[in-house]
């Protein structure tokens, strides 16, 4: 029988050589994409990472300023919020509406923003933690957050503080357990709720 000749074994050196310039390629595209982004102003970096997809027009009221933005059409208010306007005090939890970071007040009413269109809120009032407050002058919630030490790593510390404002306003009974249940869409990792419930109840019972 005819003897077939086996294919010639792969060099080593071919293969190391060709990984060798598929990742040199991956990183001049890199490189060429990040100079790019890095000579732009800080104001169209903003607009590259976030508005890159179809855009919408809005005005909002965010802390009694207004706002005109063009918003992508897929963004969250909470993108918008912190990317667009640089509210980063409204924080980023779970991003799937479980753990309240994210709560704001729009028209008065709490909702959280991670789950809500920015292109939804044209012409809405929107409220922030920074918007709640400042040093030196903070509002009575915040101050009894601070004497009743509700916080530890203080990541919820803005979600819980908004919401617990937000229950102010709204028809909850004066109980432990109805606060709890008024506040049990705001998760608190490191575990202060009795500290965080101390503090509601000097303002609501004060």
């Amino acid at each position: 029988m005819p003897e077939h000749s086996a294919d010639p074994p792969e060099h080593p050196s071919s293969r190391r050589n060709f990984l060798q310039m598929i990742g040199f390629t991956g990183m001049a595209s890199g490189f060429r994409w990040s100079s790019a982004h890095a000579s732009a102003s800080p104001d169209e970096q903003r607009n590259t990472e976030q508005f890159d997809g179809t855009s919408t027009r809005i005005t909002m009221m965010v802390n009694g300023k207004a706002h005109e933005l063009d918003v992508d059409n897929r963004a969250s208010l909470l993108d918008v919020l912190r990317n667009g306007l640089q509210l980063t005090g409204t924080k980023k939890g779970c991003d799937h509406g479980q753990c309240g970071a994210c709560t704001v007040h729009v028209n008065g009413r709490r909702i959280n923003a991670c789950l809500s269109l920015a292109v939804m809120h044209d012409g809405d009032q929107v409220t922030t933690i920074e918007g709640l407050g400042q040093p030196g002058s903070l509002h009575p919630m915040q101050q009894a957050f601070v004497d009743h030490d509700g916080y530890q790593c203080g990541y919820c510390t803005p979600g819980q503080i908004m919401s617990a404002v937000a229950m102010l306003h709204e028809p909850w009974g004066h109980t432990d357990a109805d606060v709890r249940e008024a506040m049990s869409g705001n998760i608190c990792r490191c575990g202060a709720y009795k500290n965080i419930l101390a503090a509601i109840k000097q303002i609501r019972h004060g």
